[in-house]
């Protein structure tokens, strides 16, 4: 558990996670699937939130049609740590939203702000980072980003360009950033991986004041409609644009720091990720539910309803419900939005 007293988590819970189709849905997003392990990703989430702080200082972000699914995942979870979003705008005006509830709450307030779909372990070493990056927004009034050391070469996460260090009081290290990369094609993310750059895992620490500040500073989308949270939530979600919490503010601010993170961490992002998440037999096949390979090697299977036998098959996703049965290569898993457009499923 945190020390600081004034240290509160934000757990960004919307989305459907159309990556995960089609057993994510709009009723039963991605958020509330046990794709990381046998519970449900938000359960794993708040238990990461609760090593840090006690449930009152604890927030879950999502829409309206969310709030049912993940009352049911988080039975035991207070129902006013729930805070529903009126409308979805992306990251930057939610997290903006939440900033200014929580001054109201709490001036001194420290926001941590965690994905509700990472795998995060040891729990421990998370404490251990998120302290370290509480320290750094504390002390310097830093926007700091958690980097994740990269074990592999991917082309699908920003990456952190760390600067001069910085000192965090703790055992994980702190840098100014230098830049943010958006997603890169494989040769440069090699050569990311090479020059000690980190993964952008989204996984942010700030005051809430300072967050604020720099919105005013440097997200005119954003701050042009600020004055309307005066008036509530719903004025404000009908006016501002969509934007990314990201591109418009930490990679516009002269203000941020990274830590680097002394755990594992995934996004799990796709169907392919199960591959990393979930333990694979002896030909690298995962299973989650019933079914068997046979001469298969590298397959992923995610098996709802019945049962899925695989022979001579290699590197595919086979995802099977109760009403269809949806197969695809491994290396296309994260153009599934692209199937949806064309299915009108979108």
């Amino acid at each position: 558990m945190l020390a600081d007293e004034h240290a509160w988590v934000v757990v960004l819970a919307g989305g459907i996670g159309s990556r995960f189709w089609p057993v994510s849905t709009r009723e039963r997003p991605k958020q509330v699937l046990p794709l990381a392990g046998d519970r449900p990703l938000i359960a794993d989430t708040i238990e990461r939130a609760r090593a840090l702080v006690p449930d009152e200082r604890i927030r879950i972000l999502a829409g309206e049609h969310l709030a049912a699914p993940l009352r049911t995942a988080l039975a035991d979870f207070p129902e006013a740590g729930l805070w529903i979003e009126p409308r979805a705008r992306g990251t930057g005006p939610v997290l903006a939203w939440a900033a200014f509830r929580l001054m109201a709450i709490d001036p001194e307030a420290v926001m941590i702000s965690l994905h509700a779909d990472h795998l995060i372990r040891p729990v421990g070493a998370f404490e251990e980072t998120v302290r370290a990056a509480v320290r750094v927004a504390r002390r310097d009034g830093a926007l700091v980003c958690v980097g994740a050391v990269p074990d592999r070469i991917e082309t699908g996460y920003g990456h952190v360009e760390p600067g001069e260090p910085i000192a965090s009081g703790e055992q994980a290290q702190a840098y100014r950033v230098r830049a943010f990369h958006e997603k890169p094609d494989a040769e440069t993310a090699r050569r990311y991986v090479d020059a000690g750059y980190l993964w952008n895992t989204g996984i942010f620490v700030w005051r809430a004041s300072v967050l604020l500040e720099e919105i005013r500073r440097h997200a005119p989308e954003i701050r042009d409609h600020l004055p309307l949270l005066e008036r509530g939530p719903e004025a404000f979600f009908d006016s501002v644009p969509v934007s990314v919490i990201d591109t418009a503010v930490m990679e516009r601010s002269a203000r941020v720091a990274t830590v680097g993170a002394t755990f594992e961490w995934d996004d799990v992002g796709s169907w392919e990720a199960l591959s990393r998440t979930r333990e694979a037999d002896a030909d690298a096949n995962v299973f989650v539910g019933a079914g068997r390979a046979v001469d298969a090697h590298g397959n992923v299977v995610f098996a709802e309803a019945g049962s899925v036998i695989l022979f001579g098959t290699d590197d595919l996703v086979v995802v099977r419900t109760e009403e269809l049965t949806l197969v695809l290569p491994r290396a296309r898993a994260a153009e599934l939005k692209t199937l949806l457009n064309a299915l009108g499923e979108t």
